[in-house]
């Protein structure tokens, strides 16, 4: 009977990360009313339900009921949490440490407030990058119209009017020629290719290294996505200390926040080098790299912070100051981007309008010319 009670953990559990895709808004509904309603003296299992009953998704109605199982289970709740795969590890490293020194209450309101801290921080890189990523998006789509549509029957007309046509035109007529022979094939093919060429670059685990390492080489891009990071290491590491998580933990929970490999290494590299008693100083002397990851007086700062003695509330204002200097980065990125774009755009437009009115100019030349 015991074992027919006791919940499936193996389906609980989400092996996949895309599980979860879709669910933010209601993960974050999740973690603010849980850290009220236990805040307000309702019990953790109460609060699960009255949670669940105002979530509309199918699959976190699903999660929070197998935390409820698992909880009534005699389970601990960090443990239940973990297996749901909701949150990060610094995330559940806060609430275990919490419901081990029955600070639980405290903690999840620091959860609450990190989690919109987070989602605060990796929306400026987002909102930097939408205006561009639309821009030229929208370009690109009108240009693979205008080449599939338009320039067939262009090169057609061009080419039955005999004329010595300019280069930029006979590379548009060929172009042309050849999307309305094989449009139909080389146009998908070529959209797969550049979703699978940003995926790969960008997000897939094994090799979105190399798209960092080109967003960390982009003048603009590299200042926000540095002071955004900077921002979530002081906040996020200066927290940790202040719940009382030892700085090793601390800073390993760190490296698994954060999605930027030379950070996630330098991260890694301070953990383990002090915790074979270096201090913090000698931990970024010692890694190379530390100067273009953290600018020197920060490094200073956090420095005194840990000879004095105030760590934890150094790194909050490093935080704080970092996350005003990343909206002003983020404001001036989009008025910098602006003119750049409409630049990129004016070349296309103007090498398709050369292309259409010189053989055009040339026509019209002819018919004025005495015969």
């Amino acid at each position: 009977m015991a074992d027919i009670l006791k919940p499936k953990t193996k389906k609980f559990e989400i092996r996949n990360p895309f599980e979860n895709f879709g669910i933010n808004k209601d993960i974050d509904y999740f973690v603010e009313n849980l850290s009220m309603l236990v805040s307000s003296g309702m019990p953790v299992v109460g609060a699960l339900n009255s949670i669940r009953e105002e979530i509309h998704s199918k699959r976190m109605k699903f999660i929070l009921e197998n935390i409820k199982i698992e909880i009534e289970n005699g389970s601990s709740i960090w443990r239940a949490l973990e297996k749901s795969k909701l949150f990060k590890e610094h995330t559940i490293s806060l609430i275990r440490l919490g419901e081990e020194s029955g600070k639980l209450i405290e903690n999840l309101k620091v959860v609450a407030i990190e989690e919109a801290k987070d989602r605060t921080l990796k929306s400026k890189l987002q909102s930097a990058m939408m205006y561009p990523v639309f821009v030229m998006s929208v370009t690109a789509v009108v240009g693979v119209g205008i080449a599939w549509f338009i320039l067939p029957k262009l090169a057609t007309v061009f080419t039955q009017l005999k004329l010595k046509l300019p280069l930029i035109t006979k590379i548009l007529i060929e172009l042309g020629k050849f999307l309305g022979e094989y449009g139909q094939i080389v146009i998908p093919i070529f959209v797969v290719f550049i979703i699978a060429f940003f995926y790969f670059v960008f997000f897939f685990k094994k090799t979105k290294k190399i798209g960092q390492y080109i967003l960390m080489h982009i003048p603009g891009i590299n200042r926000l996505m540095k002071e955004v990071e900077i921002a979530r290491f002081g906040y996020l590491l200066g927290t940790l200390l202040e719940a009382g998580l030892p700085i090793t933990l601390a800073l390993d929970s760190l490296a698994s926040a954060t999605e930027i490999i030379d950070y996630h290494n330098l991260y890694k590299h301070i953990s383990s080098s002090v915790e074979e008693g270096n201090s913090i100083q000698k931990s970024f002397i010692s890694f190379k790299d530390t100067n273009k990851l953290i600018p020197q007086p920060i490094q200073q700062l956090i420095i005194a912070g840990e000879q004095s003695g105030n760590l934890s509330k150094t790194l909050l204002k490093i935080g704080g100051m970092f996350e005003e200097k990343s909206d002003t980065t983020t404001k001036n990125l989009t008025i910098i981007l602006e003119p750049i774009l409409l630049v990129i755009v004016w070349v296309g437009v103007v090498a398709v309008a050369l292309a259409v009115i010189l053989p055009i100019y040339g026509l019209v030349g002819g018919l004025n010319s005495p015969q």
